[in-house]
């Protein structure tokens, strides 16, 4: 049975709320009724007891209810003045900010083109980049195996050298030698030919 007490208390907080929330427009659409009152019937409501008004001239309270219609339709036109003038600023601010909005999502379109022109540019760069980047990986490479090859190169032409060098030397060595062997045989040959 508590269920729905609780349920009614919570719908009257919500209703407190909202209406305190509205107080300032309730307030002001309560003026405004009764400004539109006094325009409509300016006149103060008869009570039973208060005689009819005589048909010679307006009495003092007429004059007062008219003086006071003439300050609220003053008032009112006052406000309307006011209200209008405040409607044409605003009109001319909402007319300057239209303005600024639309060349700003034209900037905004120019801006979107030039970002994607950009963006393909830049991807275009990284694709020349990284095939400028694999070409001097592969010419990199290529030099490392030149020179590998140039050092073995020298390596064997260095042994070559050698081996020429060494194999120069005993070739003059078995000159030499059978330079010698030849001359001791023309010695021995021209000995021989002495004593026949």
């Amino acid at each position: 049975m508590a269920n729905w007490r609780d349920e009614y208390s919570a719908a009257l907080v919500v209703r407190d709320r909202r209406d305190q929330a509205n107080t300032t427009l309730f307030d002001a659409y309560t003026r405004l009724a009764d400004r539109s009152v006094q325009v409509v019937r300016p006149e103060t409501p008869r009570t039973p007891s208060s005689p009819a008004p005589s048909k010679r001239g307006p009495g003092p309270g007429q004059l007062e209810a008219a003086q006071s219609l003439q300050d609220t339709l003053a008032a009112v036109r006052s406000d309307l003045t006011a209200a209008q003038q405040s409607r044409t600023e605003l009109q001319d601010r909402l007319s300057g900010t239209t303005t600024d909005l639309e060349k700003l999502k034209k900037k905004s379109i120019q801006d979107g083109r030039r970002i994607a022109a950009l963006e393909g540019e830049r991807t275009h760069l990284q694709l020349r980049l990284k095939d400028r980047d694999e070409e001097l990986r592969g010419k990199a490479k290529l030099l490392d195996s030149v020179q590998d090859e140039l050092a073995s190169l020298n390596l064997q032409l260095n042994m070559s050298e050698e081996k020429s060098a060494r194999l120069q030397k005993e070739n003059q060595e078995l000159i030499d030698r059978w330079m010698a062997r030849m001359g001791r045989e023309a010695e021995a040959m021209n000995n021989a030919s002495k004593f026949s």
